[in-house]
């Protein structure tokens, strides 16, 4: 899986540099969640929430990741517990994007910054575009431009008016994927672990974009599985973070807020 992979990836060739990395603050927003480590570094990611009742008894967890137990936790912990559930696979984003953050402040990669992947594609052609979640801002711009859009969601009502027509059942991605030429797909995928089969339906030669405040990682395993540009969130201002979360901020929050856009291109 990208998540395992990613993670052994850091594990591997930046062991130093994480040893003893410890969990020092968190915050689980209704949007997004947010994880400060104990070598400062911050990361964010969207939350994803179980659709079950917690209260039920054999749903009670009082384990490593629960509350008041997940600040001083060493990442190594978080990564190689069996426990399941949805905070556990947001906290990991969170995690690997404040490691990652670091990481990608060494000048390895290509960064552009202040950049938004759409921006980097061109639309002047009749492609086949589909988007992987109802990414508003995206569906109104290539709306206005010749090519065939199909936005595939798991939920219909997350689109408005004229936008409808583009709805896709998240279920056809074997179908729809193999056809487009550029496919721009949310970072939640990675949170909810999806992406490994999206990926795998997608097309050689297909322009692949993931982006989104969740797909803030090192991008080396996910350049080996067809991805051409990750939009990532740099953190600049990282003390309205947790008020941000906290008071049920989105991602544009953040952007307006405490954080840059920044593209990580495969070369």
């Amino acid at each position: 899986m990208i998540l395992d992979e990613t993670y052994n990836f850091i594990k591997t060739g930046f062991k130093d540099q994480i040893l003893n990395l410890r969990i020092e603050e968190v915050r689980f927003g209704v949007h997004l969640s947010a994880v400060k480590l104990s070598d400062n570094s911050y990361g964010v990611a969207s939350t994803m929430l179980d659709n079950h009742d917690p209260c039920a008894k054999s749903d009670r967890d009082f384990g490593d990741f629960t509350p008041t137990k997940i600040v001083g936790q060493n990442i190594s912990f978080l990564f190689e517990t069996t426990k399941k559930s949805c905070l556990i696979d947001t906290l990991r984003i969170a995690v690997l994007n404040a490691i990652s953050s670091t990481i990608l402040s060494g000048g390895e990669y290509n960064i552009i910054e202040n950049a938004d992947p759409i921006d980097l594609i061109s639309l002047d052609s009749d492609k086949t575009i589909t988007i992987v979640g109802a990414f508003q801002s995206y569906i109104q711009k290539i709306s206005n431009t010749n090519n065939h859009l199909s936005v595939l969601e798991l939920d219909e009502n997350a689109f408005v008016g004229e936008h409808r027509k583009y709805y896709v059942p998240a279920d056809e991605y074997k179908r729809v994927l193999p056809e487009s030429d550029i496919i721009i797909i949310t970072g939640l995928t990675l949170v909810n672990n999806t992406i490994d089969g999206l990926l795998a339906a997608i097309p050689p030669d297909a322009i692949v974009i993931v982006t989104g405040p969740s797909s803030s990682l090192v991008p080396d395993i996910l350049f080996r599985n067809k991805v051409s540009i990750i939009g990532a969130t740099r953190i600049l201002k990282p003390e309205l973070l947790f008020p941000i979360v906290s008071e049920s901020g989105a991602g544009f929050h953040l952007f307006r807020y405490c954080a840059q856009k920044i593209c990580i291109t495969n070369e």
